[in-house]
């Protein structure tokens, strides 16, 4: 059983990629919040890996792959305990409650129906069919708060930092993501330290 994929990211398109690790090609299927924090093609990669059956007999293997642990535990725990839910509806689940992982955990902790369909797009069958299935075993998944970072307080030196790499042709998401960890490890940094630090995240 593959774990996660360490290597050199070929290719990437919305929703695939291929990683080359030790000379071998993996295609993968990836969520949209996977997709939009990738660094470009050429760049080393770290992928998280679920193996899927495909066929009744499940003679071939299909990869997902994710960018984070929380990620993929998030995925894993719609497959297994949603109903008729396999591997490619549970990445569209995953793609409508990336906006906030934190928030869908507390939606469906409080049975909050309305939330459900009004932030992240289920119709209300299925966020009935969430709750129903997921009440009970979603406390078990350890979530950050991806509200809970240097975003949330107004920081001047952060918000430039991500304009400053925007500018350079680099994704919103990606951008925050490196500057938030640099920021991390470093809250007193000058602005070019940031910018040349969150580049080093990028790759």
């Amino acid at each position: 059983m593959i774990d996660y994929l360490n290597g050199i990211l070929e290719k990437k398109t919305q929703n695939e990629i291929i990683v080359d690790a030790n000379g071998i090609g993996y295609k993968i299927a990836v969520p949209n919040l996977t997709f939009s924090n990738l660094p470009p093609a050429g760049s080393e990669v770290k992928i998280y890996i679920v193996e899927a059956p495909v066929g009744m007999y499940g003679g071939l293997i299909n990869l997902y792959g994710f960018l984070t642990c929380e990620e993929r535990d998030m995925y894993l725990l719609i497959k297994e305990n949603v109903p008729s839910t396999g591997a490619k509806k549970a990445i569209e689940y995953e793609d409508k409650i990336s906006k906030s992982f934190a928030q869908f955990k507390t939606a469906i902790s409080t049975k909050n129906v309305d939330v459900l369909v009004s932030k992240f797009g289920f119709t209300k069958k299925t966020a009935d069919k969430l709750i129903s299935s997921l009440k009970e075993k979603i406390i078990s998944v350890d979530i950050k708060d991806n509200d809970d970072n240097v975003f949330t307080q107004p920081n001047a030196i952060v918000l430039d930092a991500v304009m400053a790499l925007k500018s350079l042709g680099i994704k919103e998401n990606q951008a925050k993501l490196a500057v938030s960890k640099a920021f991390e490890d470093d809250e007193s940094i000058a602005l070019e330290g940031l910018i040349k630090k969150s580049l080093k995240f990028i790759g």
